[in-house]
């Protein structure tokens, strides 16, 4: 799965910025990256969402066990991957049909937390059991929410590409060639929202994150530790 984000709605974040500038290296601009997206998956859907986001996904090679799904409801898009060991007591809980999915799900939490503010985020999040990752971007706000299970089973990655763009992906080779050095694993058990306008942890929220720069002959140009852990919260 795919998320680009203009600077209007997503302000690159800076340690990556620094990443980048640290050791320059080859970037596209978000339009291409999409477009070798689009290119490489051929079954691919992306979608156009106003001037600034573009989503896309794919079912090809995707775990069985940790599907993709998209959908979007009340101008709410969400792509999800991974699944929810307990969606059945969640939905109960959000009154939703039996029926309903983990794509579902998710944007009714994020509406909850819209709706019912200062609603902590992370209860949110944290209550959510399980291997996932997700974007869910509010056009009625231009507000965008991203997050990851604590032990970091489906891996999500961001970048800024050559046009300032911030982009999201379960695929460090596609951001890598878009992004260059300006990537990073995105850290496990966070989260982060433009509405809040940082990123934070959902397990340990009142400790502090810390991009740590990458050794040379790593892919990332950092990597993001959450203070007060023993390892770095980062997919490795």
């Amino acid at each position: 799965m795919l998320g680009v984000f203009s600077s209007s709605i997503v302000s690159p974040p800076e340690e990556l910025v620094a990443a980048g500038s640290r050791t320059p290296s080859p970037k596209v601009t978000a339009a291409k990256l999409m477009s070798r997206f689009l290119e490489t998956n051929s079954s691919a859907v992306s979608m156009q969402i106003g001037d600034d986001v573009q989503m896309a996904y794919t079912h090809c090679n995707q775990s069985p066990l940790q599907p993709r799904s998209f959908a979007v409801k009340d101008d709410m898009f969400c792509l999800f991957e991974g699944a929810l060991h307990n969606l059945g007591s969640l939905k109960q809980q959000y009154g939703l049909a039996k029926s309903a999915n983990e794509v579902l799900l998710v944007i009714e939490a994020y509406k909850a937390l819209r709706d019912r503010a200062p609603y902590p985020a992370n209860r949110v999040v944290g209550h959510l059991e399980g291997n996932f990752a997700f974007m869910v971007f509010d056009k009625s706000t231009s507000t965008l929410f991203v997050a990851t299970d604590q032990f970091g089973k489906v891996p999500l990655y961001w970048g800024i590409t050559a046009d300032g763009y911030v982009a999201f992906a379960d695929d460090a080779d596609l951001l890598k060639g878009a992004c260059g050095k300006s990537l990073a694993s995105f850290p496990q058990g966070c989260f982060f929202s433009t509405s809040d306008g940082e990123l934070r942890s959902y397990e340990n929220p009142k400790n502090k994150i810390t991009a740590v720069p990458a050794t040379e002959e790593e892919i990332w140009g950092a990597k993001f530790m959450v203070e007060g852990q023993g390892v770095l919260a980062a997919t490795k």
